[in-house]
This record gives structure tokens, sequence and C-alpha cells, in this order.
């Protein structure tokens, strides 16, 4: 993500369009690096108008990952594509334990999209980034024939660093380890959905997007090495992230479906649209695997935090050669909890 000082126009971020020039590597490109991208994210190391970003790092094991972002609509209630991808990236890196330090992103343009709502995203990203305490320090913008794409697509990779003495991995989880929910589900889906196709409902319904990494701290801090895992239920929600541990780890898990926070708006809406809240994406909850014996603590140090006062345990993991997630239901009767064959709301990350 580069800049000159070359002496330009400036852009009409009021009512201006992105046009192909935007992509084109020159003046016009520089332009909207400057006014919109470097006004949103700066910091040391973005301005030294470099491609890339070297810097220091502390003690411990590197983590890097990376995702993309495609949401439609890029604006919804708590949140909109900008904060997001801060916020999913974040998240990817804390649950390894990390801390997250960095951000690279690029930004795949369509022709004729409003600046004003991209300088909108662009701010955005920039006050998540602040508010998590890290910094975008790289990117790269392309742009894109009208029809090519749908207004903005971002990619985002991020790195952090883990302590020494951690190691948290989907294969980890053993007979016993227990499952704790850092919150209610289903809230993000329903959000996304309920824009999307222009739904009322009496109460608002917020994405929960949000950055983890203080929470994780928090959690490391008051368990250390008890915890086994740790992992974000977005895309496929709990019942697919259960699922991936489970194919990870060779056990089984059983959870009980009233233990597992839903609130009653977002229950309300999946009954109206036809979602099970387990197969709903989440963008601020986290599922955690720990030894039984520190289950208490983790408890506690998640209950302490803003974004897992309504932590629960909602099961165990169990030896099961089938590998199966089985669930309680509130009825008393027993259910498998079973992936999703296909999709049930597209692009909602």
């Amino acid at each position: 993500m580069t800049a000159s000082r070359l002496r330009t126009r400036k852009l009409d971020l009021r009512s201006g369009r992105v046009d192909l020039s935007h992509g084109a590597g020159g003046r016009a490109m520089t332009q909207l690096i400057k006014d919109v991208f470097l006004e949103a994210f700066t910091n040391p190391l973005l301005d030294q108008g470099n491609d890339q970003a070297a810097f220091n790092v502390p003690g411990g094991r590197m983590v890097m990952s990376t995702d993309a972002y495609v949401i439609s609509p890029l604006f919804f209630p708590g949140g909109d594509i900008g904060s997001l991808a801060v916020h999913g990236t974040i998240n990817d890196v804390a649950m390894a334990g990390a801390r997250p330090l960095h951000l690279a992103v690029s930004f795949i343009l369509e022709e004729g999209f409003p600046l004003a709502d991209l300088q909108k995203i662009a701010n955005s990203m920039g006050n998540a980034a602040r508010d998590a305490k890290i910094t975008i320090v790289t990117g790269d913008t392309k742009v894109v024939e009208r029809g090519k794409a749908d207004g903005v697509f971002i990619s985002t990779t991020g790195i952090g660093v883990v302590p020494p003495g951690l190691d948290l991995s989907g294969d980890r989880a053993r007979p016993g380890d227990q499952v704790i929910l850092s919150g209610s589900i289903g809230d993000h889906g329903v959000a996304v959905m309920s824009k999307r196709s222009n739904l009322g409902f009496e109460t608002e319904i917020q994405s929960d997007s949000a950055a983890l990494h203080e929470l994780v701290f928090a959690m490391v801090d008051a368990v250390g090495p008890s915890l086994r895992l740790m992992r974000d239920p977005t895309r496929g929600g709990l019942a697919a992230t259960l699922n991936e541990i489970s194919q990870q780890s060779g056990v089984g898990f059983s959870i009980n479906e009233s233990t597992i926070p839903v609130r009653p708006e977002v229950a309300a809406a999946c009954e109206l649209l036809g979602l099970d809240p387990l197969n709903v994406a989440n963008e601020g909850k986290l599922i955690a695997v720990v030894a039984p014996e520190a289950v208490e603590a983790l408890l506690a140090a998640m209950r302490g935090h803003p974004l897992g006062r309504d932590a629960a345990l909602i099961g165990a993991a169990t030896q099961d050669d089938q590998h199966f997630v089985q669930m309680t239901t509130s009825f008393g009767g027993g259910r498998i909890v079973d992936w999703l064959s296909g999709e049930q709301l597209p692009r909602i990350c």
C-alpha cells in the first residue's frame, strides 16, 4: 500500500466513485490510498510507504492467519465488512493463545463503488484496529470492472506471538474434557440475515462482532496449560465447530441444549427464518475445551470479562469411535448435531 507525494486533486469522498484508474498503479491509485487508506490506518510502520513492513517481535512462537471477507450486505446492525475483517482475523490469531500484533489487508474494489462507503469501511477498520491495540502495516488495492465483484472484497492476514509453554490445537481434546461457550450464539448470522431480508423485529438484533484477544489473555492467565484448545464458531456455527474438533481430536461430544445461551429475540428470529441457532454464524464468541479440574477457574475468569460474562459450561468430550456430537434436548430427548450439508446463510462473513 504505497503512497507518493505527487500533488494531485483530492478525491470527492462525498459523491465520487471508484473507477478503473484507482487500481492502475498511477496517480489516481496513489490518491485513493492516501485519502482513504492512509488516512484511516495511519501508524509509523504504514506511513513509511514501503511494500512491506519490517518490525521486531517479542520472544515466542509466531502465529499467522489469513482470511477473506465477502459479506452481503456490507453494512449490518452492529458492524460492517471493515470491522468484521479486523475482528475475524484477530480472533483467528488469538485462538492459538497468541497476542495479535499486526495486520496486512488487501482490497478488491468494483468499478463504480461509492467512495463515501469505501471511506466509511476504511475508517471502521482503522477504529477497530486501534481499539484492539494492533496496527494495519501493509496492504494492496485492486479494482475490477463493473459487475465483476460485489462492491468490495477484503482479505486480511494477521500475525501474533504465542507465549512460551502454551500449545493450543484442535487435536488436543481428550475424553472428559469440558466444553465452555463464552456467550449467546446466533447473533451475527441473524443480524446479517435480518438486514439482507429487510426483516423488522421489535428489538433490532446486533451482530456480536468483537475482538476476543483480551478475553483470551484472561483465560490463559487463569488456567494456562489446562486449556486444550479454543475456537471461534463462525461459519457453520457451534455445530460445525464441534464437529471439526471431534474429527481433529478423535473424540465425541455430549452437549446439553438447555445450557447453551441463545437470546430470546435470536431464538424467535431463527424460528421465523427456519434456522437452527446451532448452525448460525458468530463473530464474537469462542469455544474453549479445558481439563475438568480447571473448569471453575476458567469460568470465573471468563465471566469477569465483558465479552465472557455469559460464559456457560455446555458439555464434555466423550470416548466415541464414531466422533459424533450428541445433544440432550431441552425436552429430555437426544439427537445428533451434524454438519450442514450446504449453505444455510450464504455470504455471512
